[in-house]
């Protein structure tokens, strides 16, 4: 149950594209082989109001945050943030040609005794 919201500043509308952006992201998720196609969910969350650094109006940001499920061994997170990081560098590498943007991504476990889920697209993709 890999979720990965992509947060990026308001001021990059226009100057990335978020859709190949967020399905380049899903692929490299898949690829992992760590999860399951009717699993990971991918979206990017405008952020409106923010303040970056020294404030000039041209900073911007894109923080990927994954959450999954526990049991993935420290390697295996390692390997999928490596790998997702790669693939967010290079679809977002116009934007480090300025010196004013930030890319940052963290993974994080969620506790499964806190996470309730529902999912009628496992048993579709799954032919049940």
């Amino acid at each position: 149950m890999p979720h990965l919201t992509v947060e990026y500043s308001a001021n990059l509308e226009g100057r990335t594209d978020l859709d190949a952006l967020c399905a380049g992201l899903l692929e490299t998720l898949l690829e992992t082989g760590l999860f399951e196609l009717g699993a990971p969910r991918v979206r990017a969350l405008r952020a409106d109001h923010y303040a970056i650094a020294d404030r000039l109006p041209e900073n911007a940001f894109i923080d990927l945050n994954l959450r999954i499920g526990k049991g993935r061994s420290a390697q295996e997170k390692k390997r999928t943030g490596d790998a997702l990081f790669a693939t967010a560098g290079r679809l977002l590498a116009p934007l480090f040609e300025t010196p004013h943007f930030a890319l940052s991504l963290e993974i994080r476990e969620i506790d499964a005794e806190l996470s309730w889920k529902k999912n009628a697209i496992h048993p579709r993709l799954r032919g049940q």
